[in-house]
């Protein structure tokens, strides 16, 4: 789970308590290996694909999305990462914290953008995250590629490559990194 939501979750700050292992690291690699090979498959010319990781949940997905893809196609993928906390809906209803640093180190223009995250829930960070890219060039197509996508949407988002669909409760957090998928909740520090 990303910094912000652990640290964002009432009152002021919380505590992740795991409670059930969904994915141990074995499952989130060949996940990760199938989504590569999905995006190989639907892009059958990966010269103008580049891979791009929001900040900080999805970049660990995006290396390595890039690494499988670049090694099955022998093809060096562009690899840069995003962080949309400026470009949030939500500005003035919780702090703006920028996470860290966006680097896009390729024009996008003409490109087609893998564009990752760790978990989709409601779909506004994507939201955030196809206006900050449109800051970037204008993209060829953009895809969406996430470990987990939870539902509960509020915005007409769908991922177009999933490691797994995991239906939750509207309260719990899932914990996604390459050391598995974790469903958790958050309590008071």
């Amino acid at each position: 789970m990303a910094k912000r939501e652990r640290a964002l979750a009432p009152p002021y700050g919380g505590v992740f308590v795991a409670r059930t292992t969904v994915m141990d690291a074995d499952d989130v690699r060949r996940a990760t290996w199938r989504m590569a090979h999905e995006i190989i498959e639907r892009n059958h010319d990966t010269r103008d694909v580049v891979v791009v990781g929001l900040q900080t949940g999805g970049v660990w997905l995006a290396q390595r999305l890039a690494q499988v893809v670049g090694e099955v196609t022998g093809e060096d993928v562009g690899l840069g990462t995003l962080d949309v906390a400026f470009y949030r809906d939500d500005i003035g209803l919780r702090p703006v914290l920028p996470e860290a640093a966006t680097n896009i180190p390729f024009e996008l223009t003409g490109k087609t953008v893998i564009l990752v995250d760790d978990v989709l829930f409601t779909g506004r960070t994507i939201r955030a995250a196809l206006n900050a890219l449109a800051d970037y060039g204008r993209a060829r197509a953009v895809q969406l590629a996430v470990m987990v996508d939870r539902g509960h949407r509020e915005l007409p988002i769908r991922p177009d490559y999933v490691g797994k669909n995991l239906p939750t409760r509207r309260d719990e957090m899932v914990d996604a990194t390459d050391a598995g998928v974790i469903i958790g909740d958050v309590t008071a520090p």
